[in-house]
């Protein structure tokens, strides 16, 4: 069993490259009761400020794993930050015991500070990186991604630019333009209901964003754009072996909770 959170599909790819058939966090978070068992169970997440997502975090702290063999693998684009690290410590704080760690080197996606046309040119070997991620998982070789001081350093650079910014600065970052249509994508790709359509134009719903920027990214029309300066404001991403209905089945809610 394996369960993912996606925003351009990076996560959903190292998913099934472990699991035919990996679990949406988002879905799974719709559930009444969330209490699994098998004999490994895995997260695969990216990782925002070298930590997992607001929403990732949360379903750790409420889910209830049964399992020998509890996993992450946490994908990130360009400094990990210590990422294993926090991660175990988030894991161990909601009384799982993680038997596996290893962050995977994909696309950076965060569009302030990376082109995607640049991006999707470099070559970071993602299919040998998986394979050995993948054998690990099968071999239930036990084993945490080592972490260095400078890796530490990073993620505590990187705190204190963010306590310069208001608390919910994240929560402002996106903004809708006169390129909208209403086709309505953006709402479907959103896990976490902050962003719907409002007499045919999209609305961002401050709050409980995610900064996942799936909206951004898979907005056709490129509708969506940032409150901050882009690298490359008319290049946008999505895994290049993942469709556009996958992340909206990932992360897509029932009518009547819109």
């Amino acid at each position: 069993m394996l369960f993912y959170f996606t925003g351009t599909g990076n996560s959903l790819y190292a998913a099934k490259r472990i699991e035919p058939a990996p679990v949406s966090i988002p879905q799974a978070m719709r559930g009444e009761r969330l209490e699994f068992a098998d004999n490994a169970i895995g997260i695969a997440a990216p990782v925002y400020g070298h930590e997992l997502p607001p929403m990732v975090r949360q379903f750790l702290r409420r889910a209830v794993f049964h399992t020998d063999y509890f996993y992450l693998v946490l994908t990130y684009g360009n400094r990990h930050g210590g990422a294993a690290e926090l991660a175990e410590q988030l894991c161990l704080d909601c009384g799982i015991r993680p038997s596996y760690i290893n962050v995977l080197l994909m696309v950076d996606n965060w569009l302030p500070g990376f082109d995607m046309d640049e991006q999707k040119r470099l070559d970071k070997q993602v299919d040998a990186q998986m394979d050995r991620i993948a054998a690990d998982i099968a071999a239930r070789k036990h084993w945490i991604s080592p972490v260095s001081g400078a890796d530490r350093a990073a993620h505590r650079e990187f705190l204190g630019r963010m306590k310069q910014q208001a608390p919910d600065a994240w929560q402002h970052l996106l903004r809708v333009t006169d390129r909208c249509v209403g086709c309505g994508v953006c709402e479907k790709v959103c896990p976490s209901a902050s962003i719907r359509l409002d007499n045919g134009r999209a609305v961002h719903i401050h709050g409980n964003c995610q900064t996942c920027l799936a909206c951004v990214h898979n907005c056709p029309e490129n509708a969506i754009a940032l409150t901050a300066p882009e690298k490359n404001p008319g290049a946008r991403y999505r895994n290049e072996h993942i469709t556009l209905q996958e992340i909206i089945r990932a992360n897509s809610r029932p009518a009547q909770e819109k």
